[in-house]
């Protein structure tokens, strides 16, 4: 550490390899200043410092002096560094008495890593161990009676919170404008973060702390609250000057390519000698950017190290020299700058400003790995947390680690794969002339001795150690807005403790708490707090669980607080939002997908408003297409409102509305189509016929219709199609192949019987059929005998109508002979082959099944003219390849079998094991325990 100077010390130059400016003539050193002489050099500094004043953008670097002091000459001023004819002159001149009143210097005499009369400036790396190992070492040794820290200057009433013990860093502070919370800055601070240190050393030793960077109130008038300068445009970049990163720099003047590798080497990985020593080479190195870059191209500092002047000014007018100052390297110059005090104000005058509240949140290692708010993130928190936190041997405590990780996931890993790693590291450090082993040479070793070259152990890791899930915590004492507090308090009570690492949260609705949690789940999901987000859980039709993922992220805590302006709790806060959103809905679709979302939270208040929105709304909306990607929404919120005791009799009535409306209009509107039309409306069609399986459940959907429509038989819309149906007008006849004509309908080997009938099926024992599903199947008939219809709507509605039983294999049978006469496009074949045995549908397993229906298709593509079959291809080859390698297989197989007569018709070939018909009685065995596992009961 540099010596102090006194006012009896005789100055020293400093080795020449270290200072900024040269401080030898012509490779001799500079003599001392006589005793004798300072008194008559006391002018000649005074005269310097008034020539200094009157041009305060002077390209040298000179210590600050207060106004006060100028006249006086009391304190300690520096020369220009570019000046080597010129030596510092000591702190104080007992032949000079300072004018009464007049402040202390408001910079620095001797510069970073110690004092000579001046303030302590130690310049920084933020979040680098070994700075803060270097600050705290710093402090101890100086004991200052103030510490004054980069930050927001508001946070200083915020700051005895970091003595909480409660408050377990990673955290940082958050500020937000009170009108818009959406604009918000961040300042992150670690376990090893400089600043940290110097907070906790502070408040540990009763020493005064401040911060001292700009207010967050200009900082978040800004157009970039995050003061990251990558936000800022090109013009304003390339007006402002060359941009540069300081550390890459003085990394590549030494000769580095990686400027992370250099700061490991020169500061992190210096594990003897003067933890200080590196505080004063820095401070000169980034005055010797700042006089060849000046700012930079980060125009704002010029800003913020103007506001940390005049803090620095008012500490030492309070503690006098005694005033460690934590900032970043880069600032240390400016911070030694001498300007006046009305120049300084200059620069600060006229900025925007907002009103901003300041609070403590918690922080993860994962976020401090990217820029924000001091703008210095780091790729490896959990390594520099190690290296800071390691008393001694950081290396093979690092294996250790590694090792203790890769056990618990079943890893094969001894104590002499930890030895060998060590000693691997070592001399790949020793071979590539570094200190000590630095994360390059630990991975390599990792990779290498302890996952045996495999890099998918290595990137567990990486996630786990390197960066890591550390979530920080807050005391409960720190300040937050009312909507932030109720959240706590619902997850305390719920027993939902906000993680950092991604887990799985499984919940079973007929549970009191789990059905709390889902609808604080979904209630802060109204609000755009995206906590957890819903995931695919076990299969099967039952409502009562749900799965959700669950990740707590600091931006969360932005959210919650721009949703404090729909109100001071959660529940009330989704209601106001939901009413608001239903009053500014135009689309039929978004306010039922509302009202699904006002169920699932157990928003009943808000129901009233949307379900008036949604009566509104649907009653004006003429479009077939809207009112079918309305009614899924509301059919699954009928069934929601089963599981979750919420009244559902007005979504039953407008459901039916819809409904009833999608039947009629529908036909109409699936004529003409053209592919891409066709296919958006065929996953429209799927979901209408899901929704209005799940209507006909609920009685106030499964009236029988009135009114005009009611005088036709909604079963039977159209001439029924039966086996030996005449064809339609200018269609032509089916072929007349044994395995194309079946006899008398019959349940076949395609259809196995379905456990509970669907929307065309007769009625069960004890279950009337609504005349709902009765319209439906209508609907249904009439787009697959349609011949506008286009194919693949025509093949879904055929494939629809025999997976409930509305026909029998025989009629699909017909259908497809028709679909596929040579009379027939065969674009309009594929697409109708498509529609019927496409997509997830489990079509193969209907083919495999079925081989007169197999067969149909094997006749039809081996007819496809030359011309037309590469005009088919893709689309078959769409269709098919949507099914499993066993279905494709076994399809292969039974087409290059070819076809078997024989069964009970004579005429029917089935696959092996199969038998004529299904056995509906051994079928209905295995009804007891599908209820059990879906949860579902059985029918009366």
């Amino acid at each position: 550490m540099t010596p102090t100077a006194t006012a009896s010390d005789e100055p020293r130059a400093p080795d020449a390899d270290r200072a900024l400016g040269p401080a030898s003539d012509g490779g001799r050193a500079v003599p001392p200043v006589p005793a004798s002489d300072r008194a008559s050099d006391a002018g000649g500094v005074a005269a310097l410092v008034a020539d200094a004043d009157r041009a305060s953008d002077a390209g040298g670097v000179v210590a600050p002096v207060a106004d006060g002091d100028r006249a006086s000459g009391s304190g300690r001023a520096a020369v220009p560094v570019s000046d080597p004819s010129r030596v510092a002159v000591p702190a104080s001149d007992p032949s000079r008495g300072a004018r009464p009143g007049a402040g202390p210097a408001s910079g620095v005499g001797a510069g970073a890593g110690g004092r000579r009369g001046g303030p302590l400036l130690l310049g920084v790396r933020h979040h680098g161990p070994g700075s803060a190992r270097g600050v705290r070492a710093a402090l101890e040794a100086e004991q200052p009676a103030a510490v004054l820290v980069e930050g927001p200057a508001e946070a200083d009433a915020l700051v005895a919170l970091a003595g909480d013990p409660d408050m377990r860093p990673p955290v940082a502070l958050l500020a937000h404008a009170v009108d818009d919370p959406g604009r918000a800055a961040f300042w992150p601070m670690a376990e090893f973060s400089p600043e940290w240190v110097a907070i906790r050393w502070a408040l540990d030793r009763g020493a005064a702390v401040r911060f001292v960077d700009l207010p967050a109130a200009h900082t978040l008038a800004a157009a970039d609250p995050t003061w990251r300068d990558e936000g800022d445009d090109e013009e304003a970049v390339a007006g402002s000057g060359l941009r540069i990163d300081p550390v890459a720099e003085l990394a590549r003047a030494a000769g580095y390519e990686d400027a992370e590798r250099w700061w490991e080497d020169v500061v992190e990985l210096r594990g003897d000698g003067d933890p200080t020593a590196p505080f004063e080479a820095l401070a000169e190195a980034m005055g010797a950017l700042r006089e060849t870059y000046g700012h930079g191209g980060h125009p704002r500092d010029l800003v913020r190290e103007a506001y940390m002047r005049l803090q620095l000014r008012a500490a030492r007018k309070e503690f006098g020299d005694s005033v460690a100052v934590v900032c970043g390297a880069w600032h240390v110059p400016a911070l030694t700058r001498r300007t006046t005090v009305t120049a300084d104000k200059a620069l600060l005058k006229g900025l925007p400003k907002v009103k901003a509240e300041l609070t403590w949140v918690p922080w993860t290692h994962r976020r401090l790995a990217r820029r924000s708010g001091y703008g210095a993130g780091i790729d490896a928190p959990g390594w520099y947390r190690h290296l800071f936190a390691a008393p001694d041997r950081p290396v093979e405590r690092w294996m250790t680690k590694v090792a203790g990780l890769l056990r618990a996931e079943d890893h094969p890993v001894s104590s002499a794969h930890v030895i060998e790693a060590v000693r691997l590291a070592e001399t790949l450090a020793a071979l590539r002339g570094r200190p000590r082993p630095g994360l390059d040479e630990t991975t390599d070793a990792v990779r290498a001795v302890l996952c045996e070259g495999s890099d998918v152990p290595l990137g567990l890791v990486r996630d786990r150690l390197v960066v890591g899930d550390v979530l920080g915590e807050v005391p409960a004492s720190a300040p937050a807005v009312p909507l932030q507090r109720d959240l706590t308090r619902r997850q305390r009570t719920l027993r939902l403790k906000p993680e950092a690492q991604e887990r799985e949260l499984g919940l079973d609705l007929r549970k009191d708490t789990d059905g709390e949690r889902s609808r604080l789940l979904h209630r802060l999901r109204l609000l755009g707090v995206h906590w957890g987000e819903p995931a695919a859980g076990r299969a099967g039709t039952g409502t009562f669980r749900e799965t959700w993922r669950l990740r707590w992220e600091p931006e969360l805590h932005v959210q919650v607080a721009e949703a404090g302006v729909w109100g001071t709790t959660v529940e009330g806060a989704a209601t106001a939002k939901a009413e608001s959103l239903a009053l500014a809905a135009t689309a039929l679709a978004d306010i039922t997908a509302l009202a699904e979302h006002c169920l699932l939270a157990g928003l009943t208040d808000a129901l009233p408003v949307v379900m008036r929105a949604l009566a509104d709304r649907a009653a004006l909306d003429t479009d077939v297409a809207h009112l079918a990607q309305a009614l899924p929404a509301l059919a699954r919120s009928l069934r929601y409102g089963d599981v979750r005791g919420t009244g559902t009799a007005a979504l039953g009535g407008v459901a039916a509305g819809l409904a009833e409306r999608i039947c009629v209009g529908l036909p109409p509107a699936c004529a003409g189509l053209d592919a891409d039309a066709a296919a958006e409306m065929r996953d429209r069609l799927d979901a209408v016929h899901t929704a209005i399986g799940l209507l006909q459940d609920h009685p106030e959907t499964t009236a029988a219709p009135t009114g005009p429509e009611a005088d036709t038989d909604p079963a039977a819309p159209d001439a029924p199609i039966a086996p030996d149906a005449p064809t339609a007008p200018g269609r032509p006849a089916a072929p007349a192949r044994p395995e194309a004509s079946p006899g008398p309908a019959s349940p076949g080997p395609a259809s196995l019987g379905p456990a509970s009938p669907g929307p065309g099926a007769a009625a069960a024992p004890g279950r009337p059929a609504g005349g709902l599903a009765r319209r439906w199947t209508g609907v249904l008939r009439r787009l697959a005998d349609r011949d506008r219809t286009p194919g693949v709507l025509r093949g879904r509605a055929a494939r629809l109508l025999l997976d409930e039983g509305g026909i029998g294999d025989g009629e699909a049978a017909v259908l497809m002979s028709r679909a596929l006469s040579p009379g027939t496009p065969p674009g309009d074949a594929a697409a109708w082959i498509d529609g019927f045995v496409g997509g997830a549908s489990g079509g193969g397993l209907l083919l495999v099944h079925d081989e007169r229906l197999l067969g149909l298709v094997d006749a039809w593509l081996a007819g496809v003219p030359d011309a037309a079959f590469t005009d088919v291809l893709p689309l078959l080859r769409r269709t098919f390849s949507t099914y499993e390698t066993g279905v494709r297989r076994t399809l292969g197989e039974l087409v290059a079998r070819g076809p078997r007569s024989g069964g009970a018709g004579g005429s029917v070939p089935r696959a092996p094991g199969f038998g004529p018909t299904p056995d509906r009685a051994r079928a209905d065995a295995v009804l007891p325990l599908l209820q059990l596992i879906l949860g579902t009961e059985a029918h009366a």
